[in-house]
């Protein structure tokens, strides 16, 4: 996949509205592969609903999205399955962990579908998050931003011509930021991916190329 392509999408709670000031909404923006993106919002303009369109998990919304020259309306569930392992990786704003299971076991279980990463390199991403001693507790008695850094690896234990961020740092730290906008810039350039990153206030210290307001 090369490029998303929304054109003049509208979430369907929105429909009706004209007084929108949205650099995303009714408009006809492209994603390119290789290129980062930050969307900054504020609280209840639909950002977790774009990450939901953009990974097809929700279609309620008017407009269309296209991957390269493909209308996503037109993917079967098949095609989502394949896109999903293969090209699309998301963090989820509420995580969507496994409670019962620990740190690693969350990654691994991730890991085994498409196996893209070494344990060698997951250990050295829980060490560099300082979530190492974290590695062997049940994700339900970690605080939320250790479980944010787990879901974090989680996510890059694929491949993926985009990597999608759903408010990635809102509990995090500087340091514990800094560091995954490091790791971050590392993975999308030895991937040559895109990354699309959502955020209400606080953001990455990392050179975005381009900056939207949603």
């Amino acid at each position: 996949m090369e490029q998303i392509r929304l054109d003049k999408i509208l979430p369907e709670v929105f429909a009706g509205r004209s007084d929108f000031q949205s650099d995303v909404w009714l408009k006809d923006i492209v994603f390119q592969k290789g290129k980062t993106y930050l969307i900054e919002a504020n609280s209840g303009t639909g950002k977790s609903s774009l990450c939901s369109f953009l990974y097809g998990y929700r279609s309620d919304y008017r407009g269309s999205i296209y991957f390269d020259d493909t209308n996503v309306r037109e993917l079967k569930i098949r095609d989502w399955v394949k896109i999903r392992k293969k090209s699309l990786a998301l963090l989820w704003q509420e995580l969507r962990l496994f409670p019962e299971l620990t740190a690693m076991e969350n990654v691994l279980i991730k890991n085994r579908l498409a196996a893209p990463q070494s344990k060698k390199q997951i250990e050295t991403w829980f060490e560099r998050l300082r979530i190492d001693d974290k590695s062997n507790e049940k994700v339900a008695h970690l605080s939320y931003g250790q479980q944010q850094r787990v879901a974090f690896v989680r996510a890059l234990c694929q491949p993926s011509d985009f990597i999608l961020l759903d408010e990635p740092i809102s509990h995090l730290d500087d340091s514990n930021a800094q560091t995954m906008a490091e790791i971050l810039l590392e993975e999308t350039r030895n991937r040559g991916a895109g990354l699309i990153a959502t955020s209400i206030g606080k953001t990455f210290q990392m050179p975005f190329d381009v900056t939207l307001h949603l």
